[in-house]
């Protein structure tokens, strides 16, 4: 009897629309993280409709958005990227960040 085997090939690029949106927006979700310590770094105070503010809510959003559309490439699209990979690695740890923040109070 003979099997037999299948190559995976895994790239560097994602070749599916959604593998190179979950990468986009985990570059995204790092640059506004950057951005975020910076800006709070400078002493800014969190308003209601401060930058700072703006910025934190819109890293919440990039982080679960990479993290769905990085789910979603790699068992849909069976995408076999390393960067989306990479991406969806950054999400569980953001992910893991935040449910620990909210759920072990200081």
């Amino acid at each position: 009897m003979s099997q037999e085997v299948k190559a995976v090939q895994i790239s560097i690029l994602p070749k599916s629309s959604l593998g190179s949106w979950s990468v986009g927006l985990a570059a995204a979700f790092v640059l506004l993280s950057i951005l975020f310590a910076v800006l709070t770094g400078l002493g800014g105070e969190p308003g209601p409709f401060a930058l700072i503010f703006v910025v934190n809510i819109a890293i919440g959003i990039f982080f679960i958005a990479a993290l769905i559309t990085g789910i979603i490439s790699i068992v849909k699209s069976k995408e076999r990227s390393i960067l989306v990979f990479l991406a969806v690695l950054i999400g569980f740890g953001a992910l893991i960040f935040y449910l620990g923040e909210f759920l072990c109070t200081h």
